[in-house]
């Protein structure tokens, strides 16, 4: 079952999504790629159970990549661009 501190998986996908744009990955791929990280790290790391680890994991992938684009809109904001 999820717990609570497998929130910090949210973090470690966004992580690894930047990554994945530093090494040239277009960026409207981006949310396409936490979501399937996301499902990935909830099948091999979270649960057994496939309806469950598909919830999880698009939880945790969408988690990420609004997580992502919420830090971005704040930096920008803050920067008065």
């Amino acid at each position: 079952m999820f717990q609570i501190y497998d929130v910090a998986l949210i973090p470690l996908i966004a992580g690894l999504v930047e990554l994945a744009k530093r090494a040239g990955l277009p960026i409207k791929y981006s949310p396409y790629v936490a979501i399937i990280l996301g499902l990935l790290l909830s099948f091999f790391y979270l649960t057994d159970n496939i309806k469950e680890g598909i919830i999880v994991g698009l939880m945790l992938g969408l988690s990420a990549s609004g997580l992502y684009s919420s830090s971005k809109n704040i930096t920008k904001n803050s920067n008065g661009k």
